[in-house]
């Protein structure tokens, strides 16, 4: 062999002995990285931000007149979004404000008749003992009053009798529909009560408000268009409670527990903002069982496929608000499993997190409009 050739084997064999020398130090290096550092947490970038989407849609039939917010406009909760054509509504409150009226004039009405009627029957009841003191004063005469002057008098008596039972009978048929009761408690006047309330509440729906803070997405309503009940408009997207569904491989899950902290860096912001979360739950079943066409294993060769389970991050609203998030965005997450005393699952909750507002029947205003009739009609003058 050459000296060159001696060489060169030489060279060789040095080179395998550095590389060797840097596999071993990499592979310590690795193995200690993952001892004091890596197994402490569990990363994936398969993680993906989620939120509600509030849907907008109309509640009664309508034509739109105005639309206050578009596709990425921000708004408060409150905020009123679109107008409908009020003017139907406004007649139907107008006519029930007019009904609620004129059923209060007619239970007062009711009330009166019965104190007449009681006063009638205090009229017959003289007129009842007068016939009975004649017809006393007749018989004890004896043969000093003639026998017809003596038929007349118990024919009057009868009559003050029938009269005073037709009276009773007229008035527990008048006291049956006002009877304990005042006219604001009577039924009728509660039954236009509530059409005028139902009239209210049709007239609210004529205004479509945001029922939480968010930006404006989804916008198909149109100035003009004419709508059903249910009609999507328009969604609301409250991007300040937004969270991130993370999709860890089921080996990862051994130690994470809800509650442990954990980092997310979103791509659209690169890794210069990292959020600060939590684990807030794991969902019920891994991605595939929740599939429309989950696989099916049962038959044929099989081959193990690791499933992934996706968990739920809570994000800090104050950091959502800096840095906000969309639906949809890819993001990384890096979960701390090192404290793992948590429970595993969360514990139950009686409300949503997010909630609207209900239907308003014009509330105070409403009110006010009822106890205005009410007395503008004499509903406390017989009381």
């Amino acid at each position: 062999m050459s000296d060159a050739q001696a060489d060169r084997n030489s060279a060789r064999k040095r080179g395998l002995s550095v590389l060797g020398a840097v596999v071993v130090l990499a592979g310590a290096a690795y193995g200690a990285y993952w001892f004091l550092e890596a197994r402490n947490f569990a990363t994936t970038d398969d993680a993906y931000v989620a939120g509600d989407v509030v849907a907008i849609t109309a509640r009664e039939n309508g034509t739109i007149l105005a639309i206050h917010a578009d596709s990425t406009q921000s708004v408060s909760r409150g905020q009123v979004l679109i107008d409908m054509d009020p003017v139907k509504a406004k007649v139907n409150m107008q006519a029930a404000e007019a009904d609620l009226g004129r059923t209060v004039r007619g239970v007062r009405a009711k009330f009166s008749q019965v104190g007449e009627i009681e006063a009638q029957i205090g009229a017959a009841r003289i007129r009842l003992a007068q016939a009975q003191n004649d017809l006393r004063r007749r018989t004890e005469a004896g043969d000093g009053v003639s026998q017809e002057e003596l038929i007349h008098a118990r024919d009057a008596v009868v009559s003050a009798e029938a009269s005073l039972r037709v009276l009773d009978s007229g008035l527990a048929q008048a006291s049956a529909s006002v009877e304990g009761t005042s006219i604001a408690t009577n039924p009728e006047v509660l039954a236009s009560v509530a059409q005028l309330r139902s009239a209210a509440i049709y007239l609210a729906h004529m205004q479509l408000a945001a029922p939480v803070a968010g930006v404006i997405a989804q916008r198909t309503a149109q100035i003009g268009q004419q709508v059903a009940v249910g009609t999507p408009l328009m969604a609301v997207v409250p991007v300040d409670a937004v969270w991130v569904d993370a999709n860890f491989k089921e080996g990862q899950l051994e130690h994470m527990r809800i509650g442990q902290p954990v980092e997310v860096k979103a791509d659209v912001y690169g890794g210069d903002v990292v959020y600060k979360g939590k684990v807030a739950g794991f969902a019920a079943g891994s991605g595939s069982a929740f599939a429309l066409l989950p696989p099916q294993n049962a038959s044929g060769n099989w081959i193990k496929i690791v499933q992934r389970v996706p968990v739920r991050i809570m994000l800090e609203a104050q950091e959502l608000r800096e840095h906000p998030l969309r639906l949809g965005l890819s993001v990384s997450v890096k979960a701390d499993i090192r404290n793992a005393t948590g429970a595993p699952l969360g514990a139950p909750t009686a409300a949503n997190s997010v909630r609207g507002d209900a239907g308003s029947d014009g509330g105070p205003a409403t009110e006010a409009i009822i106890a205005h009739i009410l007395a503008a009609n004499g509903a406390d003058k017989s009381e």
